[in-house]
């Protein structure tokens, strides 16, 4: 849906006139694959990144680069996300796009993992989590009540009631793995408690969000029907499939592949970026890192929330904290522990209690089904002092790769 937004409806007219059928429609899919965006501007910043990185032209600029190509390449694998559901229909579609929602995140954690930067891995984990949080609710809920300042912003509470829910039940294990550094026991002893907790909570979370998806696209589906009525009466344009299906589905593994090109990346040059530019990895990573990479959803829930369709704003910036936390966080975990790697839940004191106070702040926020300006402006500016202090935080060099 927020892909939807920021889509740019193509001209075939030229296109339509090409006598031969493979030409014609290899053109008509990089038209609406490519040039139907209005991110495409940044679609250069792909092969500037990769001549960067063969011709060493610093890797900053890599990174730099990498970044603002993973922008548009994010939007556009929800955009064939959602034409391939028009073949596999609502159900499998729902299970696909809560697989690839975030492939840009769990992509970035696995080549990170692969190098043993488990700090980098937590770092940009927890910050899409406080960035959807904070930042994309609370600037769409700024704008909506601007937008909208003569009437009441409404929304369907009990949606947002269950993703809080499931955010919580995340931030009790975070919590609890923490907690197990603080409980008198010798630092061997909690560091392997931690683990161990780490991994059967995580197991727990991965079975809890199967369930969740269980809830939300079969036994209680009629509970997230709002944001889908809402968008139909948006006049969503996209009402059928632009491209066929082996199409899009060509077209997702291509734009994979290189997004796990550019992931690669990003994990290699992040610590040059860090000293060449001033900044603090934990800032790169928490702050910097999530606003680029998830800049075309954030951008669409914004403009949901211009629309006053405030169900949609809630679906996309809840729906992505609870997929990550639920399911991308635990996964790593897992991963980590099948590559032999030693990931727990810890995310050590400053970034847990980051991650509660904006979760807790949200869930007071949220808690009445109404919605203004004001709500939206406090919720953003939470977002701003996180953000100062990951800004004159300082973590030291060895911590870069272990945590």
């Amino acid at each position: 849906m927020s892909s939807s937004s920021l889509r740019k409806k193509s001209d075939l007219t030229l296109v339509s006139k090409v006598r031969y059928d493979l030409l014609r429609n290899l053109l008509a899919n990089l038209q609406e694959v490519i040039l139907g965006t209005k991110l495409a501007i940044l679609f250069p910043a792909i092969p500037l990144a990769i001549v960067a990185q063969w011709f060493d032209f610093g890797r900053p600029w890599v990174f730099a680069f990498s970044l603002l190509g993973l922008t548009p390449l994010a939007e556009r694998v929800s955009f064939l996300t959602e034409q391939l559901t028009y073949y596999t229909g609502p159900t499998v579609g729902g299970i696909l796009n809560a697989t690839c929602g975030n492939v840009t995140e769990l992509i970035i954690a696995i080549f990170a993992l692969s190098n043993n930067k488990i700090v980098l891995v937590k770092y940009s984990l927890l910050g899409s989590i406080i960035s959807n949080l904070l930042l994309v609710l609370g600037t769409s809920l700024l704008c909506g009540g601007l937008a909208n300042l003569r009437q009441e912003q409404k929304y369907d509470r009990r949606q947002a009631d269950m993703n809080l829910l499931m955010l919580f039940l995340a931030l009790l294990c975070y919590l609890l793995t923490l907690l197990f550094h603080y409980s008198g026991a010798s630092a061997s002893d909690s560091t392997d408690s931690s683990l161990q907790l780490s991994r059967a909570a995580s197991i727990v979370m991965v079975i809890a969000y199967c369930a969740y998806l269980v809830f939300q696209l079969w036994t209680h589906r009629q509970l997230f029907e709002a944001e889908e009525e809402d968008d139909e009466e948006g006049g969503n344009d996209s009402e059928e499939a632009v491209i066929g299906f082996w199409s899009g589905f060509v077209w997702l593994a291509g734009m994979t592949v290189i997004i796990a090109v550019l992931s690669e990346y990003v994990v290699q040059t992040i610590e040059d970026a860090s000293d060449s530019w001033g900044l603090s990895v934990s800032f790169l990573s928490i702050i910097l890192l999530p606003i680029v990479g998830n800049a075309a959803e954030h951008a669409g829930a914004v403009i949901f929330a211009f629309k006053n369709k405030l169900d949609i704003s809630l679906g996309v910036s809840l729906g992505s904290s609870t997929q990550i936390s639920m399911f991308v966080v635990p996964l790593c975990v897992i991963v980590a522990w099948i590559m032999g790697i030693k990931m727990d839940l810890n995310f050590n004191l400053l970034e847990t209690g980051s991650l509660a106070l904006a979760i807790i702040t949200t869930a007071f926020t949220l808690q009445d089904g109404t919605s203004h300006y004001m709500k939206g402006l406090v919720l953003l500016l939470c977002y701003i002092i996180i953000g100062a202090c990951f800004f004159v935080q300082r973590t030291p060099s060895s911590k870069h790769n272990n945590m």
